[in-house]
């Protein structure tokens, strides 16, 4: 499955990577761009008092924009794509950093100004296997499949108002937003739910209201920075747990290739861990702009 999800990442580059061949567009309607990164950490002890346990830790991305403009229509498509793992020394197994598959589609048909009437499409899962760990009565390391592929896969759509002054800043309000949770029903346990599907069943619906945003700015030369923010609430359900997942991406070049990147991104769905989910990868990348 591993070698699949890299597969998949260097697909989703390479295609975007054609899309950018010298081919020429007489209507210039569309505009495209993206970064593939990849990085790498290690860290190696030897007699070191202090502690510590040898590890290499790698991790592959891709995101890609692709947006049309013509007229009063405006229609921008952004995918998100990472995968890593990390090896240490006395573990049994490579244990996952970061797999995220993710496609969002907004459409909008300008109204006055700056807003749009819109209609949005937002798609995310992961491309592999994930586990939850433990030890035997031996006190060896075990692991137990948990997700996987659409388990836990989430679609959300509606229609709604859009607020953008450009591609890097825009906000989308769509107080009607279906949201279909899909789960391998095999996960579910006796009595319990996952991810908020019902034990025996493998989807599960939703109605309520999303906002998303979207700003990228440079703090300064060769430092750019992303926010994605999307806000959830649902009508059907306890409406006052708003779900919530924020990314935040910081790219600080050094050359053409080179470059120190950050990457941030704290989740709240109390369907999925009663609490925040947070993850950080911040190393030395190797990067391709295109």
């Amino acid at each position: 499955m591993r070698k699949i999800a890299l597969t998949l990442l260097c697909f989703i580059g390479t295609m975007a990577v054609q899309a950018q061949e010298p081919v020429q567009d007489t209507t210039k309607h569309w505009t495209t761009k993206g970064n593939i990164s990849f990085l790498l950490n290690q860290s190696a002890f030897n007699n070191w008092v202090a502690g510590g346990e040898n590890n290499i830790a790698g991790n592959l991305g891709v995101n890609y924009d692709f947006n049309y403009k013509k007229g009063d229509w405006s229609w921008d498509n952004k995918i998100i794509a990472a995968y890593g793992l990390v090896k240490t020394k006395n573990s049994a197994f490579e244990k996952k950093t970061d797999d995220r598959l993710e496609l969002n589609s907004l459409l909008g048909k300008k109204a006055s100004g700056y807003w749009y009437y819109s209609a949005f499409l937002n798609f995310k899962t992961q491309m592999t296997k994930g586990y939850t760990y433990g030890t035997d009565a031996d006190g060896a390391e075990t692991r137990s499949e948990y997700t996987n592929f659409l388990s836990p896969g989430y679609l959300s759509f509606g229609p709604g108002m859009l607020w953008k002054k450009s591609d890097n800043l825009k906000a989308n309000l769509s107080p009607a937003t279906s949201k279909l949770t899909f789960v391998d029903k095999n996960f579910t346990l006796p009595n319990q739910g996952y991810f908020g599907v019902d034990e025996g069943k493998s989807i599960r619906y939703e109605l309520g209201f999303n906002a998303s945003a979207y700003y990228k700015f440079n703090l300064m030369e060769n430092v750019s920075v992303e926010n994605i923010l999307n806000l959830y609430s649902n009508y059907l359900e306890d409406p006052q747990n708003v779900d919530l997942d924020y990314q935040l991406n910081i790219v600080m070049k050094i050359n053409k290739y080179l470059s120190t990147n950050l990457a941030f991104q704290t989740i709240y769905d109390d369907n999925a861990f009663k609490g925040f989910q947070i993850r950080q990868v911040l190393g030395l990348g190797i990067n391709y702009g295109f």
